[in-house]
């Protein structure tokens, strides 16, 4: 797989055709919700019309950053309603959080490239920014997720012996210590239980672990869009009833369950997680597409 990707670009994994929707750094937040909301994405590049140049990822952390600061400030939700996209470093420093390093990747430069730079930052997503040969100018060429790359693998490499292993045996994913809520806890309480302990999912168990569902970061979109932040303190199990009718549901797995069979559901469906369950569909850990592409990356490598 790690020869494979040396050996393919990031263009390789692009579509024949594809829609890519840049945001104006000047946007409202507010209304950045509902762009994202009526296309169903969840993640945009940002651009500096001012400087004509790549201003990073808005993205579902951001949004997070943003409920954060009205929390902390809730007389201030006149001011936040005015909030543009260029605020978002100012909100940063004002909840003391760290600004998230602007990663981007030359679309020539090798696919292993791009999943290296992901790993190290820790980032879902990475953005392909290439320059105008006429101007000199930065353009923003398109997106690739950890989810588009494994499904790339998945679809093109078919030499897999190192994925005939089960989940146990390479100790793929998280287990112990699982940050869990259940239906009736606020939506709030999930986002800082995220915050608190770096994490983009909280698994909905109830009073036997059995999992009901799983809250995602990217379900706070739909729960403040419009600006509705007395909308947080609303229960998970009422936030959760507002996903998309064609919302795919939650993906399962054992931990006797193979990495290969992993990858053929991520090569028919669009995985972002796996919910590790034992018989009794009680919770025993979650694994991410970070552990899929950390393990594929650098499984007996040295690091380089």
């Amino acid at each position: 797989i790690r020869d494979f990707l040396k050996k393919r670009t990031s263009y390789d994994v692009l579509p024949l055709s594809f829609r890519l929707i840049i945001l104006n750094t000047d946007l409202l937040v507010k209304k950045s919700l509902t762009i994202l909301l009526q296309n169903g994405i969840v993640s945009a590049p940002l651009w500096d019309s001012h400087t004509s140049t790549f201003a990073g990822l808005l993205t579902t952390s951001d949004y997070i950053n943003v409920v954060q600061y009205y929390w902390q400030n809730p007389d201030a939700l006149s001011q936040i309603d005015q909030f543009r996209l260029s605020s978002l470093r100012e909100i940063e420093k004002a909840i003391g959080v760290l600004p998230l390093e602007t990663l981007s990747v030359h679309p020539m430069r090798s696919l292993y490239e791009a999943c290296r730079q992901m790993l190290k930052t820790r980032a879902r997503r990475i953005p392909l920014v290439d320059v105008d040969d006429e101007t000199g100018r930065e353009m923003v060429v398109s997106v690739i997720t950890q989810y588009r790359l494994l499904k790339f693998i998945a679809v093109n490499v078919t030499e897999t012996e190192m994925l005939k292993k089960t989940v146990s045996e390479i100790g793929l994913g998280t287990y112990g210590d699982l940050q869990t809520a259940s239906m009736d806890t606020s939506v709030i309480d999930v986002i800082h239980i995220m915050v608190k302990y770096s994490i983009s999912s909280v698994p909905i168990v109830d009073e036997d672990r059995r999992v009901m569902n799983v809250f995602e970061a990217v379900d706070v979109i739909a729960v403040i869009k419009g600006g509705a932040y007395d909308e947080l303190t609303t229960s998970v199990g009422e936030a959760l009833s507002k996903r998309a009718e064609d919302f795919a549901g939650i993906y399962t797995c054992s931990e006797e369950d193979r990495l290969d069979s992993i990858f053929d559901t991520i090569r028919k469906s669009r995985v972002h997680r796996l919910v590790v369950i034992d018989d009794e569909n009680k919770l025993r850990g979650i694994i991410s597409l970070s552990d899929i592409l950390k393990y594929v990356l650098l499984y007996g490598e040295s690091d380089d």
